[in-house]
């Protein structure tokens, strides 16, 4: 079944039609959860959520992009909006603790596996983690992440700086350097 056929039976309500949605495109999803989210099950909770939002919302799909990279954007703002309303939990590093900035050496990230570098990125402090894969994994720019946390432009630059210094600390202390 084409995408806009699959689109029009679930409007129309179709169980079977949202099932087939849900499983096509929830395991793709759940690895977007979970590069912003700290644990399995915060991820899990972003992903239902995202996904009663996608069938909420899904009579204003108008098939001029890709269904998943309407899907995505969706679980992203979802995993955006868990993240601010549990901000003041958030555990950022003060910048007299980044000593470990220092641009020294280069790192090979390309060849981590997918897994190890998720596991990473689930160990960065929440608005490093955030604004990392806004920039480096979902493409945004640092003003158009400025835009949807309510930081500046600024902001967003140094958080991205950081969490790159803090996956070069990671990688050496795991003797994974070039």
């Amino acid at each position: 079944m084409d995408e806009e056929t699959l689109v029009k039976k679930c409007v129309s309500g179709n169980a079977k039609a949202q099932k087939m949605l849900f499983d096509t495109y929830a395991p793709k999803m759940m690895g977007v959860s979970l590069r912003y989210m700290k644990d399995v099950a915060s991820a899990e909770d972003v992903l239902q959520n995202g996904f009663i939002k996608v069938f909420n919302n899904l009579y204003n799909f108008d098939n001029r992009g890709s269904l998943e990279g309407w899907i995505r954007r969706i679980v992203v703002n979802t995993a955006l909006d868990e993240i601010r309303k549990n901000k003041k939990r958030q555990n950022d590093i003060d910048i007299t603790e980044s000593e470990y900035l220092s641009p020294q050496n280069d790192f090979i990230l390309e060849n981590l596996m997918a897994e190890d570098l998720m596991k990473l990125i689930q160990t960065l402090p929440e608005g490093y983690r955030t604004v990392f894969n806004l920039f480096a994994i979902e493409g945004y720019s640092h003003k158009e992440i400025a835009d949807q946390l309510g930081v500046s432009e600024n902001t967003s630059k140094s958080q991205y700086s950081r969490a790159k210094g803090f996956i070069r600390k990671l990688l050496e202390e795991n003797g994974i350097e070039r």
